[in-house]
């Protein structure tokens, strides 16, 4: 691929496109850590609008990783990580299948099924569920990793999925580690595919460090955020997300 001027940049991203992006994973960052979500939908969206989707998801998935992977490192004190490795081991299959048939299925419907799927959850009456165990995690990682992998979005139903955690800091930080995990499995399989992540790494490596400024500044709110706040804010951002997936299928 042929690199333009500005010798870390791919062909068609003009400097003033790049310095917006960077600036973006630094906000989408920080939602992120002070929320436990948003900051995923918002970098997909700022993408959308430079990127076609055959290069936006895969390259999505890998500065998110980065994202994640910093903010799983910052609070890895309350990671609960019965959770997560469970979650993880399901993603891996989940990833191979969801890239599977990534280009077979239409986009929007998915995007409406988890939209009407993320806003029931939020606002439904709920069942009275005891318990997950093990075999739940794994079959949450494959779903959800499928799904993603589909649609470029899993992180509204990972926060779904972790939504009875009590302690706030235990359910970003699980968030950010389950969410790193699915990441991994995203670009191994996008590699394996034959995309090439190479003309697009710097850029990448810079969004990835201004997104961990956003991540030391989002983490700073949430230790300082009343527990009524935060859930009022993660039940919000949440709900938008679902919103703004339903208004990207339909219009």
């Amino acid at each position: 691929m042929t690199f333009s001027t500005f010798t870390f940049l791919p062909e068609g991203v003009s400097f003033g496109v790049a310095l917006a992006l960077i600036v973006l994973s630094f906000f989408a960052s920080a939602l992120t850590a002070a929320f436990g979500l948003g900051g995923g939908m918002a970098m997909l969206a700022g993408l959308g609008l430079v990127m076609p989707p055959a290069i936006l998801v895969p390259v999505h998935g890998c500065i998110q990783l980065g994202s994640n992977a910093g903010r799983a490192v910052v609070q890895r004190a309350h990671i609960q990580w019965h959770t997560a490795v469970w979650f993880a081991l399901g993603a891996i299959p989940g990833a191979v299948a969801g890239g599977g048939i990534a280009v077979a299925l239409p986009e929007a419907l998915f995007q409406i099924l988890i939209g009407i799927f993320i806003l029931y959850c939020l606002w439904g009456p709920q069942p009275d569920i005891s318990g997950r165990g093990p075999l739940a995690n794994v079959a949450a990682g494959v779903l959800i990793s499928a799904l993603g992998m589909v649609t470029g979005v899993s992180g509204p139903l990972v926060a779904n999925f972790l939504r009875k955690i009590a302690d706030r800091r235990a359910l970003i930080a699980t968030h950010a580690t389950i969410m790193a995990f699915s990441n991994v499995a995203k670009v191994v399989v996008f590699s394996a595919l034959g995309f090439a992540f190479a003309a697009y790494l710097p850029l990448i490596a810079l969004m990835i460090a201004s997104g961990f400024a956003g991540t030391l500044l989002g983490s700073r709110l949430l230790e300082h955020m009343p527990e009524r706040t935060f859930r009022r804010g993660f039940r919000i951002v949440l709900s938008l997300m679902a919103l703004e997936m339903l208004r990207g299928a339909v219009f």
